[in-house]
């Protein structure tokens, strides 16, 4: 999937080498932790923002603390996933990047959907997510299933 064939001859990608893959599910847990501090940390400055917003509104710039975390997180995954790094910083600190299969670089639409499968995911299949892991080929899970993505070491 990954071989080009360039003058007779296959040329493989580094997602065809199985070492780009090892410790990829361990670290790929340890990123979404991180990640999860970045953005709670991130959403204190807009949430501050948005107190005073309420106070010159009279209480209306209040309604956007129920959506003030989901909007924090997508920008994040948006220009951090989706940047030319195709990782988060979390993701970073582990050495792992998100890949797509047909060898094209990540965009932020693709970067926000996959979070949000994610998460969708979670709500509703919450053992699955990491289940699948076990059993698909370069310990993808379910939404990079559905993507046609992969996450390996950056390193490798």
């Amino acid at each position: 999937m990954n071989a080009r064939v360039l003058d007779g001859e296959i040329i493989t990608t580094r997602l065809d080498d199985v070492r780009a893959y090892e410790g990829v599910r361990t670290r790929r847990i340890f990123a979404f932790i991180l990640d999860y501090c970045i953005v709670a940390l991130l959403t204190i400055p807009f949430a501050i923002l948005v107190f005073f917003l309420g106070i010159l509104t009279l209480g209306l710039g209040w309604m956007l603390f129920s959506v003030l975390v989901p909007v924090v997180a997508i920008l994040y995954i948006w220009n951090t996933l989706g940047s030319a790094d195709q990782a988060t910083t979390g993701m970073k600190m582990m050495g792992i990047r998100l890949d797509r299969l047909d060898g094209t670089r990540i965009d932020g639409l693709t970067a926000v959907v996959h979070s949000v499968l994610f998460w969708a995911g979670n709500v509703i299949l919450t053992p699955l997510i990491l289940l699948v892991t076990l059993f698909s080929d370069r310990k993808r899970t379910l939404h990079d299933l559905l993507l046609g993505t992969v996450v390996s070491r950056s390193g490798r």
